[in-house]
């Protein structure tokens, strides 16, 4: 017991020292402008690099992710239908589709799913 406590506690201490010594070295030390700049054979960039991002892309990208992982998790629920015993089974699978159903709907009520906008 006394070994796991020594253990813990050295790994603390040095998860602690590299974590402030990354902070400390990666400091940068003047913000100038041409190295923050977009590099573009040596002339000044002709428009601003950050391009305007969609939030709304970024968030239909996210729901679409959610989902797809989701239908994995479907499938596999599929094919342990055979292997398991049936009423966990069907309270397991209720359960994980009814929290599916829940976010769904609760993307639709708040607008996430209008693709017109």
């Amino acid at each position: 017991m006394f070994i796991i406590e020594i253990s813990s506690i050295m790994l603390i201490s040095i998860t602690s020292l590299l974590t402030m010594l990354g902070f400390i070295l990666s400091k940068k030390s003047l913000a100038d402008r041409e190295k923050s700049s977009p590099f573009e054979c040596g002339f000044d960039p002709k428009s601003s690099s950050r391009m305007p991002f969609s939030l709304r892309f970024f968030l239909i990208t996210i729901i679409f992710l959610i989902f797809d992982v989701e239908i994995a998790l479907i499938y596999l629920m599929i094919l342990i239908l055979n292997m398991s015993n049936m009423l966990v089974w069907l309270f397991t699978s209720f359960t994980f589709l009814m929290i599916l159903l829940i976010g769904l709907y609760h993307e639709w009520n708040q607008g996430m799913l209008d693709w017109t906008e």
